[in-house]
């Protein structure tokens, strides 16, 4: 990939060149490649509640609606020093629909590794969450990733239905088959009748109750 040329006269960076200035690629699309991390996270936060927390042990996931973190794409500098104050961060879970047009989907992968490539630079402990549409990103996803190491994903909201369950799992097989990761988190759900094979197969599993299955938890309490 060409790095942009800063010195031109009026030349905004609005792709965000400067966090991938130096990186090296990988895939056909050219994701960053990142470096491995063997971290768990202790304790979850989403990085709307991270804006104004005080306990800063624990890792800022993403697994909200786009809307809510949008932001860090636009104004990346901005929120660096608060994600600076935690443990680490789960990367951003940018949305692919399989309605989406391809391109989109491959943008919003790009997106996530271009921060995560960014934030390990600058001295963040980071896991790479893996988000795909259907089959035809999950190849695509797994590109600039490493093997055998510790990755992310988020259940909550794809189990109950048919269709996105099918698509979840069908994907995560193939996700471990090319990754052999050494550990996965998740946040939502992890049924053992879908995840207890993977624990059979070496892969330790952390499991993160969404915040709407803890909300629901508290009400009941």
């Amino acid at each position: 990939m060409a790095k942009m040329n800063y010195t031109r006269k009026g030349c905004k960076d609005v792709f965000n060149a400067f966090m991938v200035s130096d990186a090296e690629y990988a895939g056909k699309y050219e994701f960053p490649v990142l470096f491995p991390t063997n971290k768990i996270p202790n304790k979850l936060i989403a990085f709307t509640d991270a804006l104004k927390a005080k306990d800063y042990n624990q890792w800022v996931h993403f697994y909200i609606d786009d809307a809510g973190f949008e932001r860090i794409w636009r104004q990346p500098r901005k929120y660096l020093p608060i994600l600076k104050r935690f443990n680490g961060v789960i990367l951003p879970d940018f949305s692919l629909y399989r309605d989406m047009p391809l391109a989109m989907q491959i943008w919003n992968i790009y997106r996530s590794r271009a921060i995560g490539y960014w934030l390990q630079k600058e001295g963040i402990e980071i896991i790479i969450n893996i988000r795909y549409g259907d089959e035809r990103t999950y190849r695509i996803c797994c590109d600039g990733v490493p093997e055998n190491c510790v990755i992310a994903i988020g259940t909550h909201g794809t189990l109950k239905g048919t269709t996105d369950r099918h698509y979840l799992l069908e994907g995560l097989a193939k996700v471990v088959e090319i990754l052999r990761p050494i550990a996965i988190v998740i946040y939502g759900a992890a049924p053992d009748k879908y995840f207890k094979k993977y624990i059979e197969m070496g892969i330790a599993i952390h499991q993160f109750d969404s915040d709407f299955a803890r909300s629901r938890k508290k009400e009941v309490d």
